[in-house]
């Protein structure tokens, strides 16, 4: 409903107006009434009414006078003039101020209904067009607030002007840019709103902006109150973890680096962004990653290879068959630093440790074949290393994974490491096995091992494994199933004449001898 203000000297007049139409029905209710031009003046400023109905000659002002120190001070509401004359000056001087209707005494009631409906319908207008022109700037802001922010469709060396920046509330001495999302990422947006939380937290209303970029929450902080503030949320994280179930652990904040011009906002974002991007390497329970945790990818030589993913899965192997639960884990921290420290993106580290463990589990079956190790299906692997969103996820996959391995594959009647190292060359006869290799796995130097074992089995390392060689190529000849070079080669030799040469050493005879022999 509009508001109208009554002024004139003579009550009767006055009380005249409250009757002499119907107020609601013309749209309009009485806010007040004065009987002076001062009176009138406070009127106004203090109840902003829509509509002012005015004599010209008042007591202590005229009215005039009241509208021109009316108009000065800001009021931007209709006039009526209501007057005893038709001089045509008068009319004149209250045009100039913007006055809408010049309406001589004594007042016709149609005439002043008639005005009264055009002057609603004028400002019913004019609130129509402040609102679109409002919800236009509105919308002109958020464009130039996502150029800003993200750089996209800012021509290099383009820059706001100091008024604009003044006329959309982004002029500050610093700025600084947070993207967040929500801790439990399998939920879609956050439980609680940063930008809320930043509302109550922060009495000014220009302290940040907020928009959304592809999906994720980008928070504009200005000036120095506000970095405060936002500092002051950053501490809480870093004195104790936040409760669970309360805003501040259903967040996680990636925030650039602080900024001191409008330019290089978009520096700031670009920070922060990265910092989303890797949020695979956080650490459990991490609800925070600044910039000052930003690795320089640009730095970065270190890429993904083959030649690392077949170091870490022959040295994983080995101490798992070893059952070196030590060397494992030392590994699997080793294997962390080596991808944080990659320039990959984070879909090429995850097929990376995919890779890894169905290279290890290969390898395991076909050393184990006979424990039948309960491996997870390579697309149930697949699938899991994923899914996942943290590094840490997947090396704790890897790790109760190892231990499942360790516990199927290990010889259940072993006392000593002697008794490991045994039951590894069991099954690992197949492979180029030397002593050199295999010492540091079980805690020896190689010299010190060679002694042990000598010792311990009455022959030196090199001809056990013969032994062991050609102990298995027997039970392959008596099968018939494979050639002589083929059998070489299932037990570790690939040159078949040193196959020979070392089975007739070994049985006094040679490979078709004896497999002559067992015919007969």
């Amino acid at each position: 409903m509009k508001t109208v203000f009554i002024a004139d000297d003579e009550n009767n007049i006055r009380e005249g107006l409250k009757y002499i139409v119907d107020w609601e029905e013309a749209g309009f209710e009485i806010c007040g009434e004065a009987a002076n031009g001062e009176e009138t003046l406070n009127g106004i400023l203090s109840k902003n009414p829509s509509l002012v109905l005015i004599d010209l000659k008042m007591p202590k002002m005229n009215g005039i006078d009241v509208i021109m120190h009316a108009r000065e001070r800001g009021y931007r509401g209709k006039f009526i003039i209501l007057s005893g004359y038709s001089d045509f000056e008068y009319a004149q001087s209250a045009m100039k101020y913007g006055v809408d209707f010049y309406l001589t005494k004594p007042i016709d009631e149609d005439e002043l209904f008639d005005s009264l409906y055009k002057i609603r319908e004028t400002i019913e207008k004019e609130e129509e067009d402040s609102q679109n022109m409002l919800h236009l700037r509105e919308k002109a802001k958020d464009v130039i607030l996502h150029e800003l922010v993200t750089g996209a469709g800012r021509t290099e060396g383009s820059r706001f002007s100091d008024k604009e920046a003044q006329e959309m509330h982004l002029d500050a001495d610093i700025y600084q840019v947070v993207i967040y999302e929500n801790f439990l990422r399998k939920l879609n947006g956050p439980a609680y709103s940063f930008a809320d939380l930043l509302k109550v937290a922060n009495k000014e209303n220009h302290t940040f902006e907020h928009f959304e970029e592809d999906l994720k929450d980008v928070i504009l902080l200005k000036g120095e109150y506000a970095l405060s503030r936002f500092q002051d949320f950053l501490s809480h994280y870093e004195k104790e973890p936040p409760q669970k179930g309360s805003p501040l652990d259903s967040l996680f904040l990636a925030y650039g680096s602080p900024v001191t011009s409008l330019e290089q906002i978009a520096s700031s974002y670009k920070e922060a962004l990265s910092l989303v991007s890797r949020r695979f390497f956080c650490i459990q329970g991490q609800h925070t990653l600044g910039y000052d945790e930003l690795p320089d990818m640009e730095a970065k030589e270190q890429t993904l290879s083959d030649m690392s993913l077949q170091d870490f899965s022959t040295r994983l192997v080995n101490y798992l068959q070893s059952f070196n639960r030590k060397k494992v884990a030392e590994t699997l921290y080793e294997l962390e630093q080596y991808l944080y420290n990659v320039k990959n993106d984070i879909s090429e580290v995850k097929l990376f440790l995919t890779d890894l463990y169905l290279q290890i589990k290969e390898k395991m079956n076909y050393s184990y074949a006979m424990a039948k190790i309960p491996f997870p299906s390579n697309s149930a692997i697949i699938e899991l290393i994923e899914k996942q969103y943290y590094l840490y996820e997947i090396i704790r996959f890897f790790s109760e994974q190892f231990e499942m391995i360790m516990n199927s594959t290990g010889n259940p009647s072993r006392d000593t490491v002697l008794d490991d190292i045994l039951y590894y060359i069991d099954h690992n006869y197949k492979t180029n096995i030397k002593l050199e290799t295999i010492a540091p796995l079980f805690g020896y130097n190689s010299a010190y091992l060679g002694k042990i074992f000598t010792k311990s089995t009455g022959e030196n390392f090199n001809s056990y494994v013969d032994h062991m060689r050609i102990e298995h190529s027997k039970e392959l000849l008596m099968e018939n199933r494979l050639k002589v070079y083929e059998i070489a080669e299932q037990v570790g030799y690939k040159n078949v004449d040193y196959f020979h040469k070392k089975f007739k050493k070994y049985v006094g005879m040679s490979p078709a001898e004896y497999r002559k022999n067992i015919e007969e």
